[in-house]
């Protein structure tokens, strides 16, 4: 047990598989514990895996640890929560058409059924109507629990199940949403089509899911906050399992770090649904542009990063002399539209007080500046302290204040709500332009004006600031994130009820625009239920690789997918590329992983037999953990990617992989090699011929770093390409699998191009190589005031990753 202390006084007993058959030492252990306190029992998990959740001291924590058949026993944790033009832009990323010219239409006749692990759902909204839907589907074994403002009525065939998981002292007592963003990611994902939504007049479309016709069910386990429960996500792993779902979808993170994955209820539950054929996607996180944050990275479980998409917030500036600058952040201004209010900065304005520093003023902290100097003007602030957006502006309009401008390369590129606030975002580029404005005239004005929506922005997509970054803490040969899916300024369904996002003096909105790494999320489950209703015999891992083998590197202007800061993305910010919705369908060839890889993945990072035994459902009986095996077994595992480390001059890394054909019976795959400079690569052998009886075909990558090698992380790609396989859409098409390697933070990325010959299927393997690397533990928090995490202690705590 480790050494954190319940804050909760809730710990958490995993006791691993559960084979099908009634354990004793489960039940001895719970009823020993009820006959002591009938109440000390929270949550019992039988289905997927054994164990439970209950009130219990320290001591007896550290007792129940040494029992037999415990595999771990753990404090409770608390994660945090991390949105249809998405769809739209990704179906024209992949083929060339513009979006207006090529709405996405998902595969009907979808009877997929979705999991959402979040902060409950609004049944109401017209995103989960069920108007002409079938009947539910038999397998579906799950229940719509009643609860407050609730009833069984709400769900539909539709919404087919809802439940919540109640702790006395911390009531749910509903599987309503009260939070939005449970409602938001479910009508992502799986939202029936509705024409004219909005936010209020923000970015009116028509808004669907990525998978329309697919089922849902709700588990809520979030509560206000964005708090979620480690003990309540856990039983709803369990109950999922046991409902029916095929696709389970997480848009919930925990602190960067370390996996335990012993620990952590996301990878404990994700195990035994992968186990049980469920596919199980997760946010990456939001801790972002920091190395070595991405979370969720366990190689069960599909793990997504965030990007944009080719729609821009944008709302003007207007400067005297006809200068206008570009903002960012959604606001509706009601300012005059011609510049005819005075402007100043904060440095300019700092009260004559010796309480507040010039560090203060230059970024309006409350109370540092002169009520002379603001009165009626709009302020130029900078955002370098702790005080939210809205808090500065609500001291200076109590100054008399008319409006804004933040100087904020985040916020101007990923946009904040600021309601009916004059406020406005600029990059420190543009904001040195505006002081500069300031500094040489006598009489500086300027106005904001409301935020308008940009279509066909270019370039798209882009990497979002905050989604969290590779390579993978603590486990160098396993690269994540997977995949990178649309994430900033999502909209999507919203409750009815919220006014906390209403414009005064007006109805609150059924549809919100909100960012993060869990609206990138269900986007990614949304595909995964498509490609599950085409091919429903398929394995998680088959899903997961048809997703990463088609995976696109190029943007809209046919250029490398970039950074917020213009470098090009490495696979530690878009692991495999950005999700493909026409090449996923048809990836040609499949890399399949079987669960004694996931066993041996555990023996790798340290595991023990007798604990792996616990937790699998099914070890060989004369399997053994190897001693000594070391990361390189890491590289060896069926995964979509390949990562190789320490490598030295001259010597040859070999990594196997597997193919299975998906595509025509009779075809012929030649790999083609884009090897980094310093480094050769060879695929042996490099032409595969598949035929009606040979289905899988096995190859090797050897990988020799020479000598004169520049020393850090390096890209390369192999591409399997047939002749016989059609490309599904003439335009821009890869099939990407993943090979990378890592050694330390800094990758030097290597260009994909753009060009595909038509009537080729091609399948890349994108490769990193180079030496092992070592780091620390991000210092990077999910708190600040832009709206990309809590602002509250993030200590050994798991987060909805939200906007």
């Amino acid at each position: 047990m480790g050494e954190n202390k319940a804050s909760n006084g809730v710990y958490i007993v995993y006791m691993g598989a559960s084979n099908g058959v009634l354990r004793t030492d489960h039940a001895q252990l719970m009823s020993s514990l009820i006959e002591r306190n009938e109440d000390v029992l929270l949550h019992s998990y039988t289905n997927g895996f054994y164990g439970f959740a209950a009130h219990l001291s320290e001591d007896d924590a550290r007792s129940i640890a040494k029992r037999p058949g415990v595999v771990s026993v753990f404090p409770d944790p608390i994660l945090q929560l991390q949105t249809t033009r998405s769809w739209d832009f990704q179906s024209a990323l992949a083929t060339g058409y513009s979006p207006s010219s090529l709405p996405y239409s998902s595969p009907t006749g979808s009877d997929t059924i979705i999991g959402f692990l979040d902060s409950g759902i609004w049944p109401e909204a017209q995103s989960f109507n069920d108007d002409g839907v079938g009947p539910v589907p038999l397998r579906w074994s799950g229940t719509c629990m009643e609860g407050r403002d609730f009833s069984s009525s709400n769900c539909n065939r539709k919404l087919i199940g809802a439940r919540y998981y109640d702790d006395p002292q911390l009531s749910f007592g509903t599987p309503r949403d009260d939070l939005g963003h449970g409602t938001h990611v479910a009508s992502t994902a799986a939202g029936r089509q509705v024409s004219n939504s909005a936010y209020y007049d923000l970015a009116n479309g028509t808004a669907q899911g990525g998978s329309p016709a697919s089922r849902i069910a709700m588990y809520r386990v979030c509560l206000s906050g964005h708090r979620c429960l480690g003990s309540a996500i856990l039983k709803a792993f369990d109950d999922a399992i046991s409902d029916g779902v095929d696709i389970l979808s997480l848009s919930i993170a925990s602190n960067p770090g370390e996996a335990v994955f012993t620990n952590d209820p996301i990878a404990i539950g994700a195990f035994h649904a992968v186990e049980k054929g469920i596919t199980v996607v997760c946010a990456a996180g939001n801790s972002g542009p920091s190395p070595a944050t991405v979370v969720n990275v366990a190689p069960w479980i599909l793990t997504v990063a965030a990007t944009t998409i080719d729609r821009d917030v944008e709302a003007d500036i207007f400067l005297g002399g006809n200068i206008v600058i570009k903002g960012g952040g959604i606001n509706f201004s009601d300012l005059y539209e011609l510049p005819v209010y005075p402007l100043t900065d904060g440095n300019s304005s700092k009260s004559e007080s010796n309480k507040h520093t010039e560090d203060d003023a230059r970024n309006c902290a409350p109370g540092s500046l002169d009520d002379k100097q603001v009165k009626g003007k709009i302020i130029l602030c900078e955002n370098n302290d702790n005080y939210a957006p809205k808090v500065k502006f609500g001291a200076l309009k109590n100054q008399g204040a008319m409006g804004m401008i933040l100087i904020d390369n985040r916020q101007r590129r990923d946009p904040v709500h600021y309601g009916a606030s004059p406020i406005i975002a600029v990059t420190e580029e543009d904001g040195a332009e505006i002081l500069s404005y300031i500094m040489t005239n006598s009489d500086p004005v300027a106005t904001i004006l409301p935020s308008l929506v940009i279509w066909n922005y270019e370039p798209a997509p882009v990497v979002a600031q905050f989604s969290s970054r590779g390579p993978t803490f603590g486990i160098p040969n396993l690269l994540k994130p997977d995949v990178a899916a649309p994430g900033v300024a999502i909209l999507a369904a919203w409750p009815s009820n919220d006014a906390s996002v209403a414009l005064p003096g007006r109805e609150p909105p059924v549809y919100n625009i909100i960012s993060g790494t869990s609206m990138a999320c269900p986007h990614v489950s949304g595909l995964a239920a498509v490609i599950k209703s085409q091919y429903p015999t398929w394995s998680p891992s088959a899903i997961r690789s048809a997703i990463m083998t088609t995976a696109i590197q190029t943007n809209n202007v046919h250029g490398p997918i970039t950074t917020e800061t213009g470098s090009n993305a490495t696979p530690y910010e878009i692991g495999a590329g950005v999700i493909n919705l026409q090449g996923s369908l048809q990836p040609g060839l499949v890399y399949e992983i079987e669960s004694n890889e996931y066993i041996q993945f555990l023996c790798s990072i340290g595991y023990d037999t007798a604990m792996i035994r616990a937790i699998a459902t099914a070890v060989p009986s004369e399997f053994s953990c190897a001693g000594n095996l070391g990361f390189d077994s890491v590289s060896s595992m069926n995964y979509p990617s390949i990562v190789v480390s320490s490598l030295r001059g001259n010597e040859i890394k070999r990594v196997t992989r597997t193919v299975t054909n998906v595509g025509e019976d009779e075809s012929a795959y030649t790999a083609i090699v884009e090897a980094p400079a310093g480094v050769d690569v060879e695929v042996v052998p490099n032409v595969l011929i598949f035929t009606k009886d040979v289905k899988k075909l096995t190859f090797q990558v050897l990988i020799t770093k020479q000598i004169s090698a520049v020393e850090g992380d390096l890209f390369g790609s192999i591409t399997w390409s047939s002749e016989k396989y059609k490309v599904y859409l003439k335009g821009n098409f890869r099939v990407t699998l993943n090979i990378l390697g890592l050694r330390s933070t800094d990758f030097s990325d290597i260009s994909y191009g753009d060009d595909v010959e038509e009537g080729k299927r091609t399948i890349c393997l994108r490769s990193d190589l180079g030496s092992e690397f070592s780091g620390r533990r991000a210092d990077s928090g999910y708190g600040n005031d832009s709206g990309y995490g809590d602002d509250s202690d993030t200590e050994g705590k798991t987060y909805l990753e939200r906007e």
